[in-house]
């Protein structure tokens, strides 16, 4: 599951070194990536995983790690 996650990562951040990314890798932080980034990213996991993703979950992750855990707990 960290690996499809990473992918979409990746490709909605248009980074081309997916091993850059890690469990560890702060989306912000790491990634660069802004508000609007990381509101695709949600919206792209949500439809790749079939799952809501209440906003107010979305603002407690601070890692790529704390995605894959909600994922797992709500799939």
């Amino acid at each position: 599951m960290f690996e499809k996650v990473r992918s979409i990562i990746s490709e909605q951040l248009s980074i081309d070194d997916v091993d850059t990314i890690t469990l560890e890798t702060s989306l912000t932080e790491d990634l660069e990536a802004d508000s609007l980034d990381a509101v695709e990213v949600i919206m792209a996991l949500e439809d790749e995983f079939g799952i809501e993703i209440p906003d107010e979950e979305a603002e407690h992750f601070k890692t790529i790690g704390d995605i894959c855990k909600f994922i797992e707990n709500n799939k």
